[in-house]
């Protein structure tokens, strides 16, 4: 048998002491990952995100599909204004008792009824024309007085925002006249 040396007291000692488990420092490596430098990065990018995000605002408009019957359905002989606006990029083509209505607004007719403004070299659409021409049309048959739907179409290229003007123009007069602010959107053809 081999000869073995005796290890010595403090030999021993060191052994156990060094065999022993023992609680890592915080800058060691142990067995958890520290995620808190994420979380605060996080933290902070979501605080940039929410302080730079912008606030849009969005309107209502209380509208209806359209029906087969038409914008309102009235008893037979009974004169109907069904005011039908269309926007297009030359102005509002309006059609009321079953007919087209002439440049101006005055009569029948056929092209634009209410054509585009120009103001400042800026061409934009008549809003108060195409008020006006609304007026005079509801006026013209004191029968259809209780009227107070219309429709509005328009096409993919109209902007938005001159959808919501003609909406806006023929919704009341400039005297507080309610005209017609039962709107329906039209499906152009």
């Amino acid at each position: 048998m081999p000869d073995t040396e005796k290890l010595s007291a403090a030999q021993r000692s060191r052994v156990r002491r060094l065999s022993m488990a023992r609680e890592l420092a915080p800058d060691e490596e142990g067995g958890e990952l520290n995620i808190v430098p994420f979380l605060d990065i996080i933290t902070n990018v979501l605080m940039f995100v929410l302080a730079t995000i912008t606030v849009t605002f969005t309107t209502m408009l209380d509208t209806q599909p359209p029906r087969s019957g038409g914008p309102s359905v009235r008893p037979p002989g009974k004169p109907t204004l069904s005011l039908n606006i269309i926007v297009i990029d030359k102005g509002f083509i309006v059609s009321a008792f079953g007919q087209r209505i002439g440049e101006g607004c005055q009569g029948p007719g056929s092209g634009v009824a209410v054509g585009m403004k120009t103001t400042d070299g800026l061409q934009d659409y008549d809003y108060a024309a195409l008020n006006a021409c609304a007026k005079r049309l509801k006026n013209q048959v004191p029968e259809a007085a209780d009227e107070t739907s219309a429709t509005i179409t328009a096409n993919a290229a109209i902007p938005y925002q001159s959808i919501i003007g003609t909406c806006d123009a023929i919704r009341k007069a400039d005297d507080g006249q309610v005209l017609f602010p039962e709107i329906t959107f039209g499906v152009p053809k």
